[in-house]
């Protein structure tokens, strides 16, 4: 675990309220040295407050009561290390970082979500990630649909110093994102990442257009998008979990980035997307700097959550 990942969760994560949602008072769950009696139970709504989600909260602390009924969780420190190795079991899967095969050229990453999380954003983060790992990225200006979709992802082309492939306002999304990759195939791209028009995941026919890009792709590669990721907003909670439902029953998702993980305390829609679809979590969003998109550490997330 990188110190600098452990340091960079930790100042974000408890940057609200001055302290981790989870790890806030700990100490008041005990008498001296013994559980009170209504510990798990207010740990529990901690959780639920947290927007850990029913499903979760209850698999988390049916573990802890186990243990308590055992004899095995007395203490504090004994209750602190119960609760990091269960929620480790319960991360450590979807920790997985998004690998591009060098055997993949172009390698097709398909971006979705709703508007206002952070989706083009997200976007150039991803490309300079990539292109300061040596990849020649090409961005793919499919959000047609916003006048200024197109303006901003330009904007972040030009910060992250890479290409991109638009058309006009109007035009067919699976056409300019079908171009790109063309494109970038012919010219030795390693790397498209194609934006898509923001939607809600209860808008029917936005979402068939999503199924309509994906087909238009697959006639380039039957294997592609070779990455369908969605962004997230962890500031909204449960809708987060609900919009990755909505969308995974669309397009099939292969990967989660969850944005504005520092601005809020409800950090926990980590463990309820965890619990409920097993999805890989690729990357957080930790701030607005072109370098505060990390890969998901579940270890510097649980250390930052559960503290010394």
């Amino acid at each position: 675990m990188s110190d600098s990942v452990l340091t960079k969760f930790r100042s974000r994560l408890n940057s609200v309220g001055g302290n981790s949602w989870l790890s806030r008072d700990l100490g008041s769950l005990f008498t001296a040295e013994l559980l009170r009696d209504d510990a798990l139970e207010e740990l529990e709504t901690r959780l639920l407050m947290a927007d850990a989600g029913v499903e979760a909260t209850g698999w988390l602390i049916g573990k802890l009561q186990v243990a308590v009924n055992a004899g095995r969780i007395k203490t504090e420190a004994q209750l602190r290390a119960a609760l990091k190795d269960a929620l480790l079991e319960l991360l450590l899967p979807i920790a997985q970082p998004l690998v591009l095969p060098d055997f993949i050229k172009p390698y097709i990453l398909f971006v979705a979500g709703v508007n206002g999380v952070g989706k083009t954003t997200t976007i150039g983060k991803l490309a300079a990630r990539y292109k300061a790992e040596g990849r020649k990225v090409l961005l793919a200006a499919g959000d047609t649909f916003r006048a200024a979709a197109v303006q901003q992802l330009t904007q972040w082309s030009e910060r992250a110093g890479v290409a991109i492939l638009a058309q006009g306002e109007g035009a067919d999304s699976a056409s300019v994102i079908f171009d790109a990759v063309q494109s970038a195939k012919a010219r030795g791209f390693d790397l498209v990442i194609a934006d898509t028009a923001g939607r809600l995941h209860t808008q029917t026919h936005l979402m068939d257009e999503l199924r309509k890009v994906k087909r238009v792709l697959q006639k380039h590669d039957p294997y592609a998008p070779h990455e369908v990721l969605l962004v997230v907003d962890a500031t909204t909670g449960q809708n987060a979990l609900n919009q990755a439902i909505q969308f995974h029953e669309a397009i099939g998702l292969t990967g989660i980035a969850i944005t504005k993980l520092d601005g809020t305390a409800k950090a926990g829609i980590l463990l309820a997307i965890a619990r409920r679809l097993a999805l890989p979590v690729r990357f957080v969003g930790l701030g607005e700097g072109i370098d505060d998109l990390e890969p998901f550490d579940a270890r510097s997330y649980v250390e930052a959550l559960i503290g010394e």
